[in-house]
Formats: structure tokens, C-alpha cells, sequence
């Protein structure tokens, strides 16, 4: 017969403390604070780019959708718009116009059941012209009783809405609010706050409005509720602003990017109760289109950022936290040196210290660095790919000169093989010692084509030059294997990024923050890590993920840093400092490895 060992497992394990290493999951009693506890993945909000609008916009008619299905209606982009386009969760597709050009229309609905009202149109000024729209073309019906422009508006669809606020009415802002019924606006309760250039979240019977802004110079925190028949008062936003994009219910809702007078680029989600901030834009906006499930799933599509912008980011908020750590300093400090393996197998070759050239190589065995034999070249700014037994160092250069050496290494020493086809520095590489690819660099500095285009594959023998990159860079990133690889940044301060596919290079979505001398890694074509660089102005420790189709923020280096050398995963990668301020001069020993989970220990609660 069984027991109760049998049926239901183990006990619970008791312990004074935490666990030294618990893991993911596991249940344990902490006999010195008398609480049960458990070990789970920690999760992070973060804002994503996607396929970009067709026409970059400025405060288009917003709120209609989700942000896995959208509409962006009307809008300036600079002259006044009519244009329509339909966002299926990856692309936007032009759909039926809006009869009437406009900009800060209020929106609100869904893909197949929306309406538009009010706004600002040449020759007429303040709107009051409302259209809906049936999934396929957009009808003109009654108008507002009070014409106005930058108001918020609630729907669930086309037959029943909540016009709150707007601009443009006599004395400036305006608090009227009116409801739709499917055929005509009747006026109901006023505001609280006079204000326009707004947002709200939610449905006719139950949404919230919040921020907005009324001349000469006040930019409003306040959030109200609607209860069917009145406007009540409810926490404020932390940063007053206006122009905003805005998502949600009015339970859970999203506000972010605005004018607060400087664009913004924060974001803060709301509980129902009360405003908090969370991770920001990756850059700051304002009108653009806004619109969101939830405060877990939103859209910010077009604006200002400062021109006119196509970029469409999505708010996801229950992504792996990754994290870098600090790890032991190299034995040798130095910088443009290139790396292989991973965060606990690695190895680092070559590079400058403050005095000279060096091809110093290193063993990481995930806790320490152990010096062992030197490359036969010693040099700056080289590629490397592989593991840390079985490795490729090639290019580089000892200034001005750039190297064509290539040398494979069999975990206990470097052998020189055959050249690259053309000696270049400040290039990458991704693969392995037997399969590798070698792109970009610099050819010769301070002559015309200095940036090289230039892409080569290693057979295990020799090198063969293949299709080049579309855009030549030198100090760039990369990552992945010779099949399929990435190519980003470069000099100066580059965001392109390309895709390789085996035989030819593809342009792809722009990094969020464009940078050179940055460090890259990652197994494939669509995991990839970029992370630290030089920016403008300044050196970087930004963190950008890409999956495929577009670039994320994550948690950034403890150290910013140029002229890194960086290798592995996005599940386990090392980087090495390279140069960091004030100084240029000033080379580094410091090792950063990154996890591409994290664990956080919970405390069960009755």
C-alpha cells in the first residue's frame, strides 16, 4: 500500500535562511523568519520595436484596437492626412480613408467596429464631424454638439462612446463630456479639470482619463474615473504631461511617452488604484498613436521623436528578466581584444594594454581566468568566434597596419592557417573554428572605402569571399553562427542591422540605440545579444536583445564601456570591459557574464 511519502513527496525542506542554492521552483521553510518560500523566474515590463507605419504620423485619431490588432486614422505627416492603416500584431496595411482630414481626432473601438470624433481640420479649425467604421469603410454621422480637438474618448465599439474634455472651445480647455449612442451626442456630466491633449482607457460605462494640458503653461497629473453618470477624482499620474499614448481598461491601463515640457519617454501603469512607473520607451515621443489590452499589452505607433517617426514599439510585460554580473578581472587589463565560448567556459585573445599590442589569451572556467598560451600574432581590434577549446582569431591590425592572420586554437595552443582574402580590423566574426564567417572592418584607414562591405566563410582551411553587407561599417557587432548570423552597429554610432542567411545579407530592424565598438553575441541569426559601445554622445551600457524581428531593451552592463570583446548566448554570454571613462587611454580587466533568466525568492503568504 502506499504511503504518504508515495502519494504526495517529499517534505518540505526546513532551513535557517534562505537556501544556499535553491532551485527554480523549489518550496523550502526558512526556520529563522518562520516563512515558507519558493524560487520562480523573474519577469520584466519592457517595450519592443516592430514592423513600422507606412506613413509616419502625428497625433492620428488613436485608441482603436489593441495591440495585436489597431487602427491609426487621420493624423498629420506634416500636411493633414486622410490615410487609414490596419495593424494585424507584426505589419500595417493601408486600408479605406477617413472622409474628413484631421489631427487630435479622439478614437476608440476595434478593428471592425470604431469611430473617430472631433479633431482639428484646414478651412474649418475645431471638428465636430464623427464617422464610424464597420470593418471596411468609414460613414460620416451625426456631429458633436461642441466642435473641439485633443479630447480623450471610451468605446467598446462604434454604437456607444464617451467624449470627455478638448481644446478650442471659447476661454481655451474645455470639461464638457458627451455620450454616443450609436445615432446622435447627448451632453452629460463635466469634468472636474478643464483640460485637453489627453488620454483615457476604457469603455463608455467605465474608463478613466488622465493628464492633459491647459495654456499658457500647465501640464495635468489628475486621473478621473467615470461610473456611468459622473466624473470622480482618483490618484495622479507621477509626471504630469501631455500628448500621450495611452492603452488599457480603467483597472489596468497604460500612459506613456507625452510632453512634460521635454518629450518623454516614460511609461506608468495603472491597477485600478494608483499610478506606477515602469520601464520607459526606447525613445522618447509624443502623439503618437496609443492604444492596449491591458497594462500587461500595449501599442505606441508614429509621433513626434523629434520628426515625424514610423516606429511602432509593443509593450510586453512578463518577459525573462536577463541580468549581467560581475566576474572576476582578467590577469591582463586591455581592450579591442576578441573572445569565444561562454559565460562559463570562455576565452580572451589578443587586444592592447596601455602599453602595447598583446596576444595574451586567457581560460574562464566560469570563477577564474588562467593565463595560458599566446597567439602567434599579437594584435588589436581582431574577430574570434568558437568555443573556448576550440577557437578562431583572425584580422586585426598593429596601428596603422591591418592583418589578414589567422590562427585556430585546440584548447592548449594557437596554430597559424591560412589568411583572410583581405587584411581589415575593427571586423567580426561569428561560427565556429571549422564554419565561420568574418564581415565588415576597416581596410585602410583615412582612404576612401576605409569601411569595408567585405564578408568571408572558413571552410576549417581556407577563406572564400562571399555576398557583401549592404551597408560597409568598421567597430561594429555581431553574433550568431556562419549560416545565420547578425551584423549591427558600426561606426559612427550605427543602428543598422543585417541578417545573414547563409549565402546573402538582408537589412532588418534598426537597434534602439545606435552605437560603435559594441559587443555582440548570440547562437543564431535571431538571438542575439548587442551590448555597450560608443553612442552619441558618450559610452553606452545599454543592452538590446534581438528575436528575429526586432530589438528590446534589457538590463544594462554594470560598466559602460567601448572596445569590448563579447561571445556566447542570450542565455550566457561574457564581455570584457575594454575602455571605459573618463579616461580614453584607460583599458580594463573587468569581466561581466550574463544570464538570460533570473530568479526571484517569494515568500508564501496566507
Amino acid at each position: 500500500m502506499a504511503n504518504y511519502k508515495d502519494i504526495v513527496g517529499t517534505a518540505v525542506r526546513n532551513n535557517a535562511g534562505n537556501l544556499p542554492s535553491p532551485e527554480t521552483g523549489q518550496v523550502w521553510f526558512d526556520s529563522t523568519n518562520l516563512d515558507f518560500k519558493y524560487l520562480f523566474p523573474a519577469k520584466v515590463a519592457s517595450w519592443r520595436s516592430e514592423g513600422n507605419l507606412n506613413t509616419a504620423r502625428y497625433s492620428a485619431a488613436d485608441n482603436i484596437g489593441t495591440e495585436t490588432a489597431a487602427i491609426a486614422a487621420s493624423g498629420q505627416s506634416p500636411g493633414y492626412t486622410a490615410n487609414v492603416e490596419n495593424w494585424d500584431g507584426s505589419s500595417w496595411t493601408e486600408i479605406a480613408d477617413v472622409n474628413t482630414a484631421r489631427s487630435n481626432a479622439a478614437g476608440a473601438g476595434i478593428t471592425t467596429s470604431a469611430l473617430i470624433a472631433g479633431g482639428y481640420a484646414p478651412g474649418t479649425a475645431e471638428e465636430d464631424a464623427t464617422e464610424i467604421w464597420n470593418g471596411s469603410a468609414w460613414t460620416e454621422v451625426a456631429d458633436q454638439n461642441t466642435a473641439r480637438y485633443g479630447a480623450a474618448m471610451g468605446a467598446a465599439n462604434s454604437t456607444s462612446a464617451l467624449y470627455a474634455g478638448g481644446n478650442g472651445v471659447p476661454g481655451g480647455s474645455s470639461a464638457i463630456t458627451e455620450s454616443w449612442n450609436g445615432s446622435s451626442w447627448t451632453e452629460v456630466a463635466d469634468l472636474n479639470t478643464n483640460r485637453g491633449d489627453f488620454s483615457g482607457a476604457g469603455t463608455a460605462p467605465a474608463m478613466i482619463v488622465f493628464g492633459g494640458y491647459t495654456a499658457p503653461s500647465t501640464y495635468h497629473d489628475q486621473t478621473e474615473e467615470w461610473n456611468g453618470s459622473s466624473w470622480s477624482e482618483k490618484n495622479d499620474l507621477n509626471t504630469g504631461r501631455r500628448l500621450q499614448g495611452a492603452g488599457g481598461t480603467y483597472t489596468s491601463a497604460l500612459c506613456f511617452g507625452g510632453q512634460e515640457p521635454s518629450t518623454s519617454a516614460k511609461t506608468e501603469s495603472w491597477d485600478g488604484t494608483s499610478w506606477t512607473e515602469t520601464s520607459d520607451l526606447p525613445t522618447a515621443i509624443l502623439g503618437m498613436v496609443g492604444c492596449g489590452s491591458n497594462s500587461s499589452g500595449a501599442l505606441s505607433a508614429g509621433g513626434i521623436a523629434p520628426g515625424y517617426t514610423t516606429v511602432t514599439n509593443i509593450w510586453n510585460s512578463v518577459r525573462d528578466v536577463g541580468a549581467w554580473s560581475t566576474a572576476a578581472n582578467l590577469n591582463t587589463a586591455r581592450a579591442a581584444s576578441a573572445a569565444s565560448g561562454n559565460s562559463t567556459a570562455g576565452l580572451v585573445f589578443g587586444g592592447y594594454t596601455a602599453t602595447a599590442k598583446v596576444g595574451n589569451t586567457e581560460s574562464f572556467d566560469g570563477s577564474s581566468w588562467t593565463e595560458v598560451n599566446d597567439l602567434n600574432n599579437a594584435r588589436e581590434m581582431l574577430a574570434g568566434c568558437g568555443t573556448s577549446t576550440a577557437a578562431l582569431a583572425f584580422g586585426g591590425g598593429n596601428s596603422p597596419s591591418q592583418l589578414a592572420y589567422t590562427e585556430t586554437w585546440n584548447g592548449s595552443s594557437w596554430t597559424e592557417t591560412a589568411d583572410l582574402s583581405t587584411a581589415r580590423r575593427q571586423l567580426w566574426g561569428a561560427g565556429t573554428n571549422t564554419n565561420a564567417l568574418a564581415f565588415g572592418g576597416e581596410t585602410a584607414p583615412g582612404a576612401p572605402g576605409a569601411n569595408s562591405a567585405l564578408s568571408e566563410t572558413w571552410n576549417g582551411s581556407a577563406w572564400s569571399e562571399g555576398n557583401d553587407l549592404n551597408t560597409a561599417r568598421r567597430e561594429l557587432g555581431g553574433g550568431g553562427i556562419y549560416t545565420s548570423a547578425l551584423a549591427f552597429g558600426g561606426q559612427s554610432a550605427l543602428t543598422e542591422t543585417e541578417k545573414y542567411n547563409g549565402t546573402s545579407w538582408t537589412e532588418v530592424a534598426d537597434l534602439n540605440t545606435g552605437r560603435a565598438r559594441l559587443g555582440g553575441s548570440g547562437a543564431d541569426s535571431d538571438n542575439i545579444l548587442a551590448f555597450g559601445g560608443e553612442a552619441s554622445p558618450g559610452y553606452a551600457a545599454n543592452t538590446e536583445e534581438f528575436d528575429g524581428v526586432s530589438w528590446s531593451e534589457k538590463n544594462d552592463l554594470n560598466a559602460a564601456a567601448i572596445q569590448l570583446s563579447g561571445s556566447g548566448t542570450t542565455t550566457s554570454s561574457i564581455s570584457n570591459l575594454g575602455q571605459a571613462p573618463p579616461a580614453p587611454s584607460a583599458v580594463g580587466a573587468l569581466t561581466e557574464t550574463w544570464a538570460g533568466t533570473s530568479d526571484t525568492i517569494k515568500v508564501l503568504t496566507d
